[in-house]
């Protein structure tokens, strides 16, 4: 008999070319801390923390690793959404009756941790790792003195992460993880800007604790920026993180202070805004000068807004929000980001010619 775990993000590994670089943005930007180390002959890697979000980057040493295949394929970016359960070997067993396909069987770890591996979508995998209060993952060496690490506060934990598929395939994919990991859908939507469309479905874990937004472009539709995500990331993929903050004013004027870029909102948003809903949370003067989004459902309010990506390819970015009460996700700034995006675009391309 299979059962659903109570499924929860351990952490999240991008495969980076340059550790550095990568550590450099996070911990100087968005105020992450490193909390633990791993190295071997094949590869380095770095944990970095700040409030219950753990981030690992990996760079690979030899050409044979999976994090240079990854790099080579698909530039930095996210490759394993790394899942806690209770008992690995009983989680694995039950995803594998359900129909996952397995990377690694479970394997015990020299600390005397156990982990297993499975396909998510694309190239990103799920490993699968221990519940309990682990200071650093597995087989890392946490870093002496660590003990401040993410004390910055101001991104709590993940809110959610935005997956970008090839149209098509985005029914079998949530199909799979209802199935597989025993995941609800809770939130769809068609969304269509001018001649570009696509469509979207969140996917959450039993225990609400993770959410996939799910994207595919609408293949009757002209292609849009998430053709171009495919195109330009070579398939599959994450296309940004979402961190939840306590209080999106005061993250976001202090993350701008470290030099992290935000997109840009039409001021038409906030004209219109005044007549769409009463604001419960934050003033409109302020949100409109942090270029804040803000949408509400039944339970409440939620404020978010996107990064400036910063990767060659214009792959990977990431959001900051705050639910003021609100649970679910709202068509309102989906489709707001998509314009923001896409006027980002049209300007780069006008700039560049």
């Amino acid at each position: 008999m299979t059962h659903t775990p109570d499924f929860r993000i351990s952490h999240v590994e991008f495969h980076v070319a340059d550790l550095a670089a990568a550590s450099a943005e996070l911990t100087d930007h968005y105020g992450f801390r490193p909390v633990g180390r791993a190295a071997s002959a094949e590869a380095d890697s770095l944990a970095l923390r700040q409030g219950r979000i753990t981030l690992v980057l990996t760079q690979a040493r030899t050409d044979g690793h999976p994090a240079a295949r990854y790099v080579r394929t698909h530039g930095d970016g996210v490759a394993d959404i790394a899942l806690t359960v209770p008992d690995v070997s009983l989680a694995y067993a039950d995803a594998m009756a359900r129909g996952a396909v397995t990377v690694a069987p479970p394997h015990r770890h020299p600390d005397g941790r156990t982990t297993a591996v499975i396909e998510g979508f694309g190239d990103v995998v799920h490993t699968l790792t221990e519940a309990g209060d682990f200071a650093v993952p597995p087989s890392f060496t946490p870093v002496p003195d660590a003990g401040a690490a993410g004390a910055d506060g101001l991104l709590t934990e993940l809110d959610h992460l935005a997956v970008c598929l090839e149209a098509g395939d985005l029914d079998r994919t949530v199909e799979y993880y209802t199935r597989v990991l025993g995941f609800r859908t809770i939130f769809t939507e068609d969304i269509r800007v001018g001649a570009q469309a696509m469509e979207s479905q969140v996917v959450q874990s039993a225990s609400g604790a993770i959410a996939l937004t799910l994207i595919q472009p609408d293949a009757t539709a002209e292609p849009g920026q998430i053709n171009r995500f495919l195109e330009r990331h070579g398939g599959p993929g994450v296309q940004h993180l979402a961190f939840a903050t306590a209080d999106i004013v005061e993250a976001v004027s202090t993350l701008g202070g470290r030099g992290v870029d935000f997109l840009s909102t039409p001021e038409s948003y906030y004209t219109l805004l005044a007549g769409r809903l009463d604001l419960t949370r934050h003033t409109l003067a302020r949100l409109r000068e942090l270029n804040v989004l803000v949408d509400e459902d039944q339970d409440g309010q939620l404020f978010q807004i996107f990064t400036r990506s910063t990767h060659p390819n214009s792959t990977l970015f990431y959001e900051v929000i705050e639910r003021f009460g609100a649970r679910t996700f709202r068509s309102g700034n989906i489709k707001a980001l998509y314009e923001a995006v896409e006027a980002e675009r049209l300007a780069s391309e006008g700039a560049s010619r």
